[in-house]
């Protein structure tokens, strides 16, 4: 740790003697870089912003602004932990392609293959029974995301999961996909994930606060995750790696993470030239939702594709290549420029941090070149107005009307929801996420303090609940009572 504060406290000198090289060939100060946060973090409501910036190669600045904690006042650091969410998915493709480097997997060999029994005999991939295109999909069809499967699987109106076009003919952002990359790796090593990413690419890397899993060292500063309204929906401290979101990191490791990719640190040459080159054109006019049939020619000019874990686009300046990371309360950016050997990452724990990402991109970078409309990312001073929290008026429920709704409901393995009663409230857990306090209403459902959806119940000829029905963002979603 002192090292690492050294480090930096070295960069932040080099930047206020000579400044931070933009693309243009301009030079931006530190004190300029944390009067645009200030302002931008003011403006959206972000309550946190870490930025890191690496010029020609080397960390050049990495600076932490408000709070980890706005209730305690708390401030976020460079070492203060937060949820890299789908920023894990290129630090998981850099150890696939040090396998692939190392000759352990074949990016065009069928991934069915290289496990010990039919896809379809795991019951997470169930439903792909009696679909023989699954035979079909490649490590780098997963990688590229052009697998065919969605997202996720709960988005489906049947929360099952389903190939929805020929593998390899186009692009549709898949978490599914990489999670059965995950299945892949831990049956070609025989190594659960969270170790191969710690042995081969946290620990080389020099990334000692990063982790797919939660470590009681990150307890001493890590980072509340707030939404649109500023509501707290803490951190998630998953126990299970999912090479799709759990990576939880800081601004300082993963800027290092950055700087590897950029030398190829533990890479072949060919494993790192494939990595950031084109597999996919893309032609939909936005990433999500990803079957979403319209196309657009408005980002043929930067060549916007797809490579293996990273987006990619060209630009005056070079080659380009990006992720994106959102969670709730967590939204996070990283893109670099090939030729430059330029950088910059954007880590926020707020719903809003989307929001700052055009004004931070061209003000400290000059990059009006990134393709956040395609992404969805929309200025905070153009979106529309925020509509006003629902209210709900608490009502009291004895101890025996709330034990009746305690128990698992779901559609397992894929999604469990865990209700307890909490005293003189119930509350509900997802899987491994942090836990939600919820109330009665007056209307006969329960609601969350710290969000929007609402929970109602159905009750069988006994009485009994026998579902749960979740009414979020306009859908209403039966969840049937496991035990």
């Amino acid at each position: 740790m002192v090292r690492a504060l050294l480090v930096l406290a070295m960069c932040s000198a080099l930047c206020l003697a000579n400044g931070i090289e933009r693309l243009d060939g301009s030079r931006i100060t530190p004190d300029e870089i944390d009067a645009l946060a200030a302002r931008l973090m003011k403006s959206a409501e972000v309550p946190g912003l870490a930025i890191a910036v690496v010029n020609q190669g080397i960390l050049s600045y990495a600076n932490a602004y408000g709070f980890r904690d706005t209730d305690k006042h708390l401030p976020l650091t460079v070492n203060s932990v937060m949820d890299a969410a789908s920023l894990t998915k290129v630090a998981f493709a850099y150890l696939v392609m040090e396998l692939v480097g190392q000759g352990k997997l074949d990016l065009d060999k069928p991934v069915y293959l290289y496990l010990p029994k039919p896809l379809p005999d795991y019951p997470s991939y169930a439903d792909l029974s009696g679909d023989e295109r699954y035979k079909r999909i490649t490590s780098r069809m997963l990688l590229s995301h052009t697998s065919g499967f969605p997202n996720w699987r709960w988005i489906e109106d049947d929360r099952k999961l389903k190939i929805h076009f020929e593998p390899g003919t186009r692009f549709a952002y898949s978490g599914e996909g990489i999670d059965l990359l995950q299945l892949v790796v831990e049956s070609v090593t025989k190594r659960p994930l969270k170790d191969l990413m710690q042995e081969h690419v946290f620990e080389p890397l020099g990334m000692n606060r990063t982790s797919l899993v939660w470590q009681s060292s990150f307890d001493n500063d890590y980072a509340n995750g707030y939404d649109e309204y500023g509501r707290s929906v803490g951190l998630q401290r998953r126990d299970k790696a999912d090479a799709a979101g759990s990576m939880v990191t800081t601004v300082s490791d993963f800027a290092r993470f950055l700087q590897a990719t950029m030398q190829g640190k533990g890479l072949t040459p060919k494993s790192r030239q494939q990595m950031l080159s084109p597999q996919i054109q893309i032609v939909s006019k936005h990433e999500f939702p990803t079957f979403e049939n319209q196309t657009s020619e408005q980002n043929k000019a930067i060549r916007l594709s797809y490579g293996l874990g990273w987006g990619l686009f060209w630009t005056p300046y070079g080659k380009a290549y990006f992720k994106e990371g959102h969670d709730d309360g967590e939204r996070n950016y990283a893109v670099c420029f090939e030729d430059r050997k330029t950088a910059m990452l954007i880590m926020t724990n707020s719903g809003n941090g989307e929001g700052i990402y055009k004004g931070l991109l061209e003000g400290v970078l000059d990059d009006t070149f990134t393709p956040l409309e395609w992404e969805g990312f929309t200025p905070y001073d153009q979106l529309p107005p925020r509509p006003p929290l629902k209210q709900y008026k608490e009502v009291h429920l004895d101890a025996t009307s709330l034990s009746k709704y305690v128990g698992r409901y779901g559609d397992p393995p894929n999604l469990i929801l865990v209700i307890g009663r909490e005293g003189d409230h119930l509350s509900i857990q997802e899987n491994d996420e942090p836990k939600q306090d919820l109330f009665p209403e007056s209307g006969g459902g329960f609601f969350a303090k710290s969000a929007d959806d609402l929970f109602t119940f159905d009750l069988d000829a006994q009485g009994r609940v026998s579902k749960m029905i979740l009414h979020t963002e306009g859908r209403d979603i039966p969840l049937k009572r496991i035990d």
